[in-house]
């Protein structure tokens, strides 16, 4: 009787052809993310430069001691958290709802033309967005105060006003991203089986029965792996916008400081290298233990929705 080998190397010499494509991928994903790993260990030293990452003396949890008693442990991460959470709920109702809508298009073109055109601001830089906030809400020469002194109101000081500052980074989000969403979305609404909206036809099914009743429930495991893969990042802050919308401005901080931008605040300004891993390592620990829970809630109540 033929001896049967391990069912990896079976598999690898079966899928051979699979396996070489994956490969690239894998060798970048294993250098750039998990080689990098090793320097978790900065969060644990008292890091100099003659001795390097690995011979530098330890310093135990004094780095994170440092990150807690600085007084904005709390406020970057609340910001961290509030600003994703509104950023995930808003977008993914607004690309639900768009998909939707384009789906129910009837002219091609102009559905391609839709989709192109709101697919265009997430390739734009936030550079860009950030050059275009500042010349809305300048003070002096901003195109929304211009229009208030010209009908003779008083001009808005936007850049010092922490109340603004929520609802223009969600408008901002919604702008670049929604558009990235609704094709993924529409992708999803494009594989239901047509039977079922014919079938739904002949029983006279409003179009609004239609999306409530097969289209919503249809695109349901996709909304819920994509909420489930955007709860892992909902500690990262989007760095390039926070850093390029609001200019780092003293003034705002306190409503627009995240955890990413705190972190390259304090390595340009005070070359903490410790500090800043033991944020970082923070970070990480605390998106890991919410996907779990995530994930977990997903199991109990739909369990084939689940990541794993």
């Amino acid at each position: 009787m033929k001896k049967k080998g391990h069912p990896f190397w079976e598999d690898l010499k079966k899928n051979r052809t699979k396996w070489l494509m994956i490969l690239p991928a894998a060798v970048v994903v294993i250098l750039m993310c998990y080689i990098p790993m090793a320097g978790i260990v900065l969060a644990f030293k008292e890091f100099n430069y003659h001795d390097g990452i690995f011979g530098s003396p330890w310093a135990g949890f004094k780095n994170f001691e440092y990150f807690f008693q600085s007084g904005k442990a709390w406020t970057t991460t609340r910001n961290t958290i509030l600003y994703n959470a509104a950023f995930l709920c808003v977008n993914t109702l607004l690309q639900i709802t768009c998909a939707i809508l384009l789906s129910e298009l009837a002219g091609k073109y102009f559905k391609r033309i839709t989709q192109s055109v709101m697919f265009l601001p997430y390739f734009i830089s936030w550079v860009v967005v950030g050059a275009f906030i500042y010349n809305m809400f300048n003070y002096e020469f901003g195109a929304v105060n211009s229009f208030l002194r010209s009908i003779g109101q008083e001009p808005l000081d936007v850049y010092s006003n922490k109340a603004a500052w929520p609802v223009i980074l969600i408008v901002v989000s919604a702008f670049k991203n929604v558009g990235y969403g609704t094709v993924m979305y529409l992708a999803s609404i494009v594989n239901i089986d047509g039977e079922m909206f014919e079938a739904a036809d002949l029983d006279g099914a409003t179009m609004w029965q239609k999306i409530r009743y097969i289209t919503l429930p249809c695109i349901r495991p996709t909304v819920v792996i994509l909420f489930l893969m955007a709860i892992g990042t909902i500690m990262k802050g989007d760095f390039q916008m926070f850093w390029q919308v609001t200019g780092n401005n003293p003034m705002v901080l306190e409503v627009t400081d995240v955890i990413d931008t705190y972190v390259t605040r304090s390595l340009l300004n005070l070359q903490e290298f410790g500090m800043t891993s033991a944020a970082g390592l923070y970070q990480s620990a605390l998106s890991f233990v919410l996907v779990l829970i995530a994930n977990y809630a997903v199991k109990k109540a739909e369990p084939d929705y689940a990541l794993f």
